[in-house]
């Protein structure tokens, strides 16, 4: 799977959850740690969570993907989960308001906001 369709399966899951705000950023030209970053909100730090771990459990049951690492699940205010070539950024609404990810890796024609 070509990491860009893998990060378009992320937001189709994200997406059928509820996701709000869903943003794909092309980093691939800009670092080597990926190819994109997936973007995206929730309300509650519970939904934040809850966003996490079901994409967890959907990349693994239909794509045999697991996270090779997962930072934040505690506190459920910024959860990055790392995909090998995309990582995911699921956070609660002030906090991406608060460090604002997009305004460091976008160029202006990297940035895919996720529509179904």
């Amino acid at each position: 799977m070509e990491s860009k369709e893998l990060a378009l399966n992320i937001c189709g899951i994200l997406s059928s959850k509820k996701a709000k705000d869903i943003t794909m950023i092309d980093v691939n030209h800009m670092t080597i740690i990926a190819d994109y970053f997936v973007l995206a909100s929730a309300t509650s730090t519970t939904a934040v969570k809850a966003l996490a771990q079901e994409l967890e459990f959907q990349m693994g049951e239909k794509y045999n993907r697991n996270p090779l690492r997962m930072e934040g699940i505690q506190e459920g205010r910024w959860i990055a989960i790392d995909f090998g070539e995309v990582i995911v950024h699921i956070f609660y609404e002030e906090t991406r308001k608060f460090y604002q990810l997009e305004r460091l890796w976008t160029d202006g024609e990297n940035v895919t906001v996720y529509q179904d």
